[in-house]
C-alpha cells in the first residue's frame, strides 16, 4: 500500500467499545486512526489501558492476532465465577514448569483460562508461599478477572473481588 493510498481493512471494534487485551486487560478504544508506518499508512485502534494508564496503538489487521477480543457476556462471566468453586486438578510442584504452563493460559486470554490460572495459583499459595514471579503472575490474572468481569457484570471491582474470594474459598 503507498502512503496515498487509504487503508480499507474492516475493523471488527467500534470507538467507545471496550474490549480485552491478554495480559493487558480491560481497554477502551478512544479512536480508530490511520498513522504512516514505513511506507504505507495503516489504521490503528488506540486504546486506552486504565489498569496501566497507557495509551496504546494496535494495527486493525493484527488485533485478532495479538487476542484482542470483546468483554465476555455475562453468562460466560458467570461461567468463568463458576469454574473457579470447582474442583481443579493439582498443578506441577515445579514451579517453573507451573508458571510457563499458567503463563501460555494468559497469553490465550480468555476469561476461562484466566480463571484458571487465579484458581490454580490461589489454591497452591495455600500450601506454600508462591515465588516472586509466580506471584506476580497470580496478582495480574486476578486483576485481569475482576477487571473484564466487572465490566460484564456491570459491578464495582471491589463486589467482583470479594465474589472470586468467596468462591476460591469453597473448594
Amino acid at each position: 500500500m503507498k502512503s496515498t493510498e487509504k487503508s480499507n481493512f474492516k475493523t471488527r471494534y467500534s470507538v467507545g467499545q471496550e474490549i480485552v487485551y491478554p495480559i493487558q486487560g480491560v481497554g477502551h478504544i478512544q479512536s480508530i486512526e490511520e498513522r504512516p508506518f514505513r511506507e504505507e499508512v495503516l489504521l490503528y485502534y488506540i486504546i486506552y489501558l486504565e489498569v496501566t494508564d497507557m495509551t496504546i496503538m494496535v494495527p486493525v489487521d493484527r488485533a485478532d492476532e495479538l487476542g484482542i477480543r470483546p468483554i465476555v457476556s455475562r453468562r460466560e462471566a458467570q461461567k468463568a465465577l463458576k469454574l473457579i468453586s470447582e474442583d481443579y486438578e493439582p498443578i506441577p510442584a515445579d514451579w517453573k514448569m507451573r508458571y510457563q504452563m499458567n503463563l501460555d493460559l494468559l497469553k490465550k486470554g480468555s476469561v476461562l483460562d484466566i480463571a484458571t490460572v487465579v484458581r490454580a495459583l490461589y489454591h497452591r499459595s495455600q500450601i506454600k508461599e508462591l515465588p516472586i514471579l509466580e506471584r506476580k503472575l497470580y496478582d495480574n490474572a486476578l486483576k485481569l478477572l475482576v477487571d473484564e468481569i466487572s465490566f460484564s457484570l456491570n459491578k464495582n471491582k471491589e463486589e467482583v473481588e470479594k465474589i472470586i474470594f468467596i468462591k476460591l474459598e469453597v473448594t
